[in-house]
C-alpha cells in the first residue's frame, strides 16, 4: 500500500512546526484573547501578542469592564510575561476615532443605532492591526473571539461558535475572505466560557477570574447621549413627542436619547395604550411615536453587503437564508433580493419589531451554523 506522504498540518494549519510558526494574538488583556495567546504559546508556537491603545489611559483607568483601558494594557502585558512571549502596544487612539467614534456620534445624530463593535473589527482590528501582523511576517492573526473557521470546498468559511450563548457571529459578518484566510479563532469550538476561564486557571494566568466587558469600551456604564454630547456639543437640541398623526403628545432634550423600539422614559404616561418610539425625524427634531403594531417590520433595505457564499452574491434573484437584524435575537427565516453585488432588500417571513436604521443583518445558512455575511440596514426609499 503506498505510504501517506502528506505533510502534517499543525493545529493552526501550517505544514511546518509549532516553532516556525508566527502567530499575532490580538490580546484586549481579557481572559479570552490571554487564554488563546498561553495556549498557543504552550503548544510552542511563536506567539507575538499585541494590545491596541485606543482611546485615552486617563479616562479608562476609572472604568471597569472597558477592553483596551490602561489596566487591560497591564494585564495583557503580565499575560506576555508569564507566558515568556513578546508584547506590544500600538497607538491606535487617532485611527480609532476617526473609523468608530466620530462615526457612531454622528450616526445616533442622524437617528440611526450604530453598532461600532463590528466597525472596529472592520475597520481597526481586521483591517491595520491585521496590517501590523502581517509586517511582522507572522502566518496568521488570532483572536479571542467566540467563532469558528472552518475549511470547506472552496476556502475557509465562518461558523457560530459551539456555544450559543457565547457566539459572536454577528459582529464579525464584514469579514473578508480575504481576512478570513489570514484568521483565527481558536476559542470557537468550546462549550462554554467556564472551560476558556478553566483553561486560564490552567496556565496560571492573573485574569482567570476577570470579569467580562458589558459596555461598549468608550461609553461608561452605557450612557451614549453624555459621549455624544461631549463629541458634538450642542447636540442635544429639544424638540417635540409626537403620535403618528403629528399630534404633540410632550417634549425630549434631544432626539439622541431615543432609540426605536424604546418605551421606557418617554415622560408620556397616563395613555391608556403603551407607545414606543417607531420614528426619529432628526431634522425637525421630533420623536414619533405609536402603538407596538407599528414597529413591526416586513421588508428591511439593506447597503455594505460582505457576501461570504460560494458564488456571487447577485448571481441569484432570491436567496433562502436566515438573518438576525439585532444581535440578541435567534435568526429569522428570510429571503434576500440582490439588487446589486453590495445592496439588497430582505423580506422577514415573520415580521420583526423594532429593525432601527444603524444595525446590522446578518445572514446566515437555514438549519446550519455558516455565516454567509449580511449587511447594514437603512432607511432605503
Amino acid at each position: 500500500m503506498p505510504l501517506d506522504t502528506a505533510p502534517r498540518l499543525n493545529s493552526l494549519g501550517f505544514a511546518k512546526p509549532e516553532s516556525e510558526t508566527r502567530v499575532v494574538v490580538a490580546m484586549s488583556g481579557g481572559v479570552d484573547s490571554s487564554v488563546v495567546a498561553a495556549q498557543l504559546a504552550e503548544e510552542g508556537y511563536n506567539v507575538v501578542g499585541v494590545t491596541l491603545q485606543l482611546y485615552d489611559h486617563g479616562a479608562a483607568l476609572a472604568k471597569k469592564g472597558a477592553c483596551c483601558a490602561g489596566l487591560d494594557i497591564h494585564d495583557a502585558r503580565r499575560v506576555a510575561e508569564r507566558m515568556n512571549f513578546p508584547h506590544y502596544v500600538l497607538d491606535y487612539e487617532n485611527v480609532f476615532k476617526e473609523a468608530v467614534i466620530d462615526e457612531f456620534a454622528d450616526s445616533y445624530l442622524a437617528g440611526a443605532t450604530p453598532v461600532p463593535c463590528i466597525r472596529c473589527n472592520e475597520r481597526v482590528k481586521f483591517k491595520d492591526l491585521l496590517e501590523t501582523a502581517r509586517d511582522l511576517d507572522a502566518d496568521c492573526m488570532a483572536t479571542g473571539h467566540y467563532i469558528q473557521r472552518k475549511m470547506g470546498a472552496h476556502g475557509p468559511e465562518l461558523h457560530s461558535a459551539e456555544d450559543a450563548n457565547r457566539d459572536q457571529s454577528y459582529f464579525l459578518f464584514s469579514t473578508t475572505p480575504e481576512q478570513l484566510e489570514y484568521l483565527r479563532f481558536p476559542l470557537g469550538h468550546l462549550p462554554s466560557k467556564d472551560a476558556t476561564r478553566a483553561l486560564a486557571a490552567k496556565y496560571g494566568l492573573s485574569v482567570a477570574d476577570k470579569p467580562d466587558s458589558q459596555d461598549i469600551c468608550f461609553v461608561p456604564n452605557g450612557n451614549y447621549a453624555s459621549v455624544i454630547e461631549k463629541l458634538r456639543p450642542g447636540a442635544a437640541e429639544p424638540g417635540e413627542i409626537v403620535d403618528h398623526e403629528g399630534n404633540v403628545l410632550g417634549q425630549h432634550e434631544g432626539v439622541l436619547h431615543y432609540t426605536v423600539g424604546q418605551r421606557r422614559g418617554l415622560g408620556i404616561g397616563g395613555l391608556e395604550t403603551p407607545l414606543y418610539v417607531v420614528k426619529l425625524d432628526v431634522d425637525a427634531r421630533r420623536v414619533i411615536v405609536g402603538p407596538k403594531e407599528m414597529l413591526s417590520t416586513a421588508i428591511v433595505p439593506l447597503r455594505e453587503i460582505n457576501w461570504l457564499g460560494d458564488d456571487a452574491f447577485d448571481a441569484v434573484s432570491d436567496r433562502h437564508v436566515s438573518v438576525k437584524v439585532r444581535s440578541t435575537r435567534a435568526p429569522r427565516e428570510a429571503v434576500i433580493r440582490p439588487l446589486s453585488p453590495t445592496t439588497a432588500e430582505v423580506e422577514l417571513l415573520t415580521p420583526e419589531e423594532g429593525v432601527s436604521p444603524g444595525q446590522a443583518c446578518v445572514f446566515y445558512e437555514t438549519g446550519g451554523t455558516r455565516i454567509l455575511g449580511g449587511g447594514w440596514i437603512w432607511r432605503g426609499y
